[in-house]
């Protein structure tokens, strides 16, 4: 779910952070990669558009609101509508409202899928690399929806709006050496354009404008995920360093989201000898019993997992539930585990890593303690600040 060095090609509208903290008199804007090598694109606009150089800003083309255009890269440069675009080199082009004041409003549809913004169109090793410029609040409501369902009760809703925008804005520069901002997938945020928007999701974005969360002068890390089990994390057992609002919370409920996965013991031996512990036939397992909010030797505070000893006939060897959680493809590090006529049973609780916002959590705040978005995020998001940035 989780931050650009500038180029010519991918020079950002605005600026963050003017001076510090200070509010932006704009509304930022992102470098979304929506496609990363591709020989031709259909692109149009739900407005008159015009296709410019990057570079200088000359246009190169005009189009009629949803009038296509069928632009190819290779060998020969650029062609539009299969001729040779004239003065366009090798050079980055740009799909854009001729009015930028207009840019909140357009519309602009790639290959039959539409966003919000601009289309900008980077020419990489004799492919096209697509790249949608776009606003901020715009970005959300193709973000939102992806993240947390819409017709969930709308504090929580604010809540997931106040967290998606303050990590786009704070993982601006994760994919800066790649030319662009974020990604469309969890390895950021998801983001689907116009399809995945919904009213009520909309509603929960322009209700929180320009809102988010800072702590020391600077935009937390505001991670979230599915559901925490009964008791989110604390950072330091998960990334291993100390951060002052990610801390461990209670939740109204314990043993939310329960799942279950089956192994054999020959196939999890097999994948612990794979890295290279060959403990032999499984005998045991120790892993002390699951209680939220007490920590034990081989548990955070949380319940979650910090270790499981397994042992063989040819020794015994440790592994860290993080690294059993990849291994064994489990929803979380909130689990118990047994061994029984040579299979081991894993019992669990709750969807993700555990930090900050819990989204089911959030729901449950907000539909039984009717909790606004503004404690929930205090909740989660320990000593965080909220603040209205633009």
């Amino acid at each position: 779910m989780k931050r650009l060095l500038l180029t010519g090609l991918c020079l950002l509208a605005v600026s963050l952070y003017p001076a510090g903290l200070a509010q932006a008199a704009w509304q930022p804007e992102l470098l979304v990669s929506l496609k990363q090598s591709t020989d031709s694109v259909r692109l149009s606009g739900n407005m008159p558009v015009v296709l410019r150089r990057l570079d200088n800003k000359k246009v190169l083309w005009e189009g009629k609101a949803r009038e296509n255009a069928v632009l190819t890269f290779g060998a020969k440069g650029w062609e539009l509508n299969g001729r040779k675009l004239a003065k366009a080199d090798s050079v980055a082009l740009e799909l854009v409202t001729s009015d930028e004041k207009q840019l909140t409003k357009q519309v602009s549809t790639l290959d039959y899928k539409s966003y919000r913004g601009a289309l900008r169109l980077l020419p990489r090793k004799g492919k096209i690399q697509v790249l949608n410029r776009v606003p901020v609040e715009e970005y959300l409501r193709g973000v939102v929806p992806e993240e947390m369902p819409a017709e969930w009760n709308v504090e929580a809703v604010k809540a997931q709006a106040v967290a998606a925008r303050t990590y786009a804005l704070g993982h601006r520069k994760r994919h800066g050496q790649e030319g662009f901002d974020i990604c469309t997938t969890t390895h950021c945020q998801q983001y689907s354009g116009t399809a995945a928007e919904r009213s009520a999701a909309n509603k929960a974005i322009d209700a929180t404008y320009g809102e988010v969360l800072h702590g020391g002068g600077n935009l937390i890390d505001a991670v979230f995920h599915t559901d925490s089990g009964g008791m989110t994390e604390n950072s330091e057992d998960v990334w291993g360093s100390r951060i002052s609002y990610l801390r461990a919370a209670r939740e109204l409920r314990q043993g939310t989201y329960p799942w279950e996965k089956n192994v054999s013991a020959v196939e999890l031996t097999g994948l612990l000898a794979r890295r290279g512990k060959n403990i032999g036939e499984l005998q045991k397992i120790e892993l002390s019993p699951l209680k939220f909010g007490q920590a034990g030797r081989d548990r955070t505070v949380s319940g979650r997992v910090k270790n499981v000893t397994f042992i063989g006939k040819n020794g015994r060897a440790s592994m860290s539930g993080n690294d059993l959680r990849s291994l064994l493809g489990l929803k979380s590090t909130v689990f118990s585990m047994s061994l029984n006529r040579n299979v081991v049973f894993i019992n669990g609780y709750g969807w993700g890593h555990g930090l900050g916002l819990s989204q089911y959590g959030a729901k449950a705040y907000a539909d039984s303690k009717h909790w606004d978005y503004k404690k929930i995020l205090a909740h989660y998001y320990n000593g965080a600040e909220l603040k209205k940035l633009y």
